[in-house]
């Protein structure tokens, strides 16, 4: 990842784990907002995703996986 996503921007998911009903790979949503805490190598984010399948379910990162696919580079 070579920046947070920040609100509107477009992501694609490449891996989401520990979920018992994760989103599949490879699905496309906008970014709702972002919540980092921790800090240093403890640091996390929550990410509020809204699906283009309809789901709205967040990220973790880490360890969750994404691609920023559009939005200010």
């Amino acid at each position: 990842m070579t920046r947070l996503p920040r609100p509107g921007d477009r992501i694609r998911l490449i891996s989401m784990h520990d979920d018992p009903a994760p989103i599949d790979a490879g699905q496309t949503g906008s970014v709702v907002m972002v919540s980092s805490f921790g800090q240093g190598n403890q640091r996390w984010h929550q990410i509020d995703v809204s699906w283009d399948n309809g789901r709205s379910l967040m990220l973790v990162s880490p360890p969750d996986t994404f691609e920023i696919i559009s939005g200010d580079k």
